[in-house]
């Protein structure tokens, strides 16, 4: 009996693996076309448009009353809108699908939903027509997945319990029979969108109102997955969800979730808010996407619509320009994975989906690149996008490649270089570090490249300088000199004498794609800046503020912006410094950043906004 009881066991937990591996591998398959897509496109489009005010958070918080706020329903018209001429320049910008606002907070709903007690822009707006239906024949009719986002809440709805920040209409355990009412709208609502639209990607927002068992979320996925058993949804069905969803912040470290996607908004608003001027550069978005394709994620980019239906222009023009970066580098985009640690590379790269090449993205023009633990060479080196490049390579014992770009032609943005193996390269996760004396590299005849070592070494918190007779300010150094001694390292030296001088470890991966140092009080930050970076240098997750930023060695005050910083969340935004062209030294710039006090870092996951104040 025992030994039958024990056979059971095991083939139970066989059966049980079974399943669990079965599960994983259609999970797998289900993600598919998701890892590889890289980049899409959210569409914020309500009546919120007509007014250019904050979508539903308006009325919520109280900054203008919901009768106000839903008389906008007068004004939108849709009279410009054209569904294929979005798909067609969605699809021009890189991006492999578009999740589009079906239902905002407020309720009001694109398509004829025929949910109890709904306001629909065919019923109730001036424009009295469907205008969802014709975006998603568009879509699929490009080539495109479709992602539907749905609020679970609706502030309008006589069921909903929460209508502002300050009004709640009942109390669900006092009135159930309500709350039901409302579950069995919402879950219409998706009936609709399912059977109507087979949607390949559901996008919930609000889900922080309500608990999992209030929402009934288990019976919501079973809805949905009745009409798409591979329907793939985002983490908003409170504890339900196949990806993460960062939103706003980028993040520092890469979510822990295989699948994910960074939400980002090109100014400020999601919404079209013609008053927000605050647009990131092309040439920021372009750096965004690379960077969060080097963590192994997704780029969902958003645009606003105006209340006739065209899109502003400068969005216009911002996914014109990316389309631009992506035609030319899709093989270094799409079915990519995440890339080096930033041991090895100390920059932003990916690998091929095969495995078999190595993209490098880089942000700057700049005579030469290290990696560092790779154990096998490359077959070829390319610039992706120019076939007439010319890279080449060389080895040293201590499997460090170097890469000689000084014949490249830089793209203004993003240039991705591309190693070529014909086995998978290896790379190691624990290498010898360069083990240069201060005499090495004093004698080493190219400054640029002495500089680079210096820095890479102090980032690492190897400071050669210590006890070298280098003084704080560069002047009257004691450092020892040989007859190979290069006097414009010396003179490099001395200029950056500030940021070697008693400067420790550097900050960790994710918060700079190059090398840094801090000083001895951690105060200052300092950043070594290589080449001609081809914009503003971006600097991620520093929750301090910043009293003052300079450049090293020559005096300069310069300045700076963040962006995504929400005034009440603690998440930091990200942080981009002008450095004007004319300011930068020809071997290595040293970037200053005195803060408040010492640093302090954020490496916390990004979450989604559950606050619009």
């Amino acid at each position: 009996m025992k030994n039958r009881w024990i056979t059971a066991f095991f083939l139970g937990l066989i059966t049980v693996s079974h399943t669990i591996n079965a599960q994983t591998k259609d999970d797998n398959i289900k993600m598919e076309w998701f890892k590889n897509a890289k980049l899409g496109v959210f569409i914020h489009w309500g009546i919120y448009s007509v007014d250019g005010i904050s979508e539903s958070w308006s009325f919520f918080n109280n900054y203008i009353n919901h009768e106000n706020y839903m008389r906008q329903l007068n004004g939108f018209s849709a009279s410009k809108y054209r569904p294929d001429e979005w798909a067609d320049l969605i699809k021009k910008s890189g991006a492999q699908y578009a999740v589009i606002t079906t239902k905002h907070h407020d309720g009001v709903a694109l398509w004829n939903s025929k949910g109890e007690q709904s306001t629909t822009i065919p019923t109730h707006s001036l424009a009295k027509k469907d205008v969802l239906t014709p975006f998603v024949t568009s879509l699929k009719k490009a080539g495109l997945k479709t992602g539907l986002y749905f609020s679970l809440p609706d502030w309008s709805h006589p069921y909903y319990d929460i209508n502002t920040r300050t009004k709640k209409r009942y109390e669900i355990k006092n009135d159930p029979k309500r709350w039901q009412q409302f579950v069995s709208y919402y879950q219409t609502q998706l009936t609709e969108l399912s059977s109507q639209y087979h949607p390949d990607l559901l996008w919930f927002d609000g889900d922080w109102e309500h608990s999992p068992e209030e929402w009934q979320a288990s019976k919501t996925l079973d809805i949905l997955r009745k009409y798409n058993p591979n329907i793939i949804i985002n983490p908003r069905l409170n504890k339900h969800g196949d990806y993460d969803t960062p939103e706003q912040g980028i993040p520092v470290v890469s979510p822990s979730n295989k699948y994910w996607e960074l939400c980002y908004t090109m100014n400020d608003s999601w919404g079209y808010q013609p008053d927000d001027e605050n647009y990131k550069t092309p040439n920021m978005i372009i750096r965004t996407l690379a960077d969060v394709i080097s963590m192994g994620g997704n780029l969902l980019l958003d645009i606003g619509p105006k209340s006739d239906g065209t899109i502003p222009e400068k969005q216009v023009d911002i996914l014109k320009d990316l389309g631009r970066w992506t035609v030319k580098n899709k093989e270094a985009i799409y079915g990519t994975t995440k890339g080096l640690p930033f041991e090895n590379f100390k920059g932003k790269s990916s690998f091929s989906g095969t495995g078999e090449s190595v993209f490098l993205y880089l942000e700057e023009a700049k005579d030469f690149v290290k990696i560092y633990g790779l154990t096998n060479k490359p077959d070829a080196v390319k610039i992706v996008g120019d076939d007439f490049a010319k890279v080449n390579f060389s080895f040293t014992h201590d499997k460090t490649m170097t890469l000689d770009l000084s014949k490249v032609k830089f793209d203004q943005d993003v240039t991705t270089v591309e190693l070529v193996f014909k086995e998978k390269p290896l790379f190691l996760n624990q290498f010898p570090a360069d083990s240069y004396t201060l005499t090495d590299i004093l004698e080493q005849k190219n400054t640029k490249m002495a500089a680079y070592d210096v820095a890479n070494l102090l980032h690492g918190g190897n400071n050669l300088l210590n006890g070298s007779g280098l003084t704080s300010d560069g002047q009257d150094m004691k450092i020892q000199k040989t007859a190979k001694t290069n006097p414009e390292t010396l003179e490099w030296i001395s200029k950056h004498a500030e940021a070697l001088y008693e400067t420790g470890q550097g900050l960790p991966e994710g918060h700079y794609s190059g090398m840094s140092a801090l000083s001895k009080d951690r105060q200052t930050i300092y950043l070594f800046v290589e080449g001609t970076p081809t914009g503003p240098v971006a600097l991620k997750g520093i929750k301090n503020n910043v009293a003052r930023i300079r450049i090293v060695g020559e005096g300069s005050i310069i300045s700076h912006k963040v962006y995504n910083k929400l005034y009440w969340s603690d998440t930091p935004g990200i942080m981009y410094i002008d450095i004007p062209k004319n300011r930068l030294d020809k071997n290595m710039t040293v970037i200053a950043i005195l803060l408040d006090k010492p640093v302090e870092l954020h490496r916390e996951k990004v979450n989604a906004i559950e606050n619009n104040l």
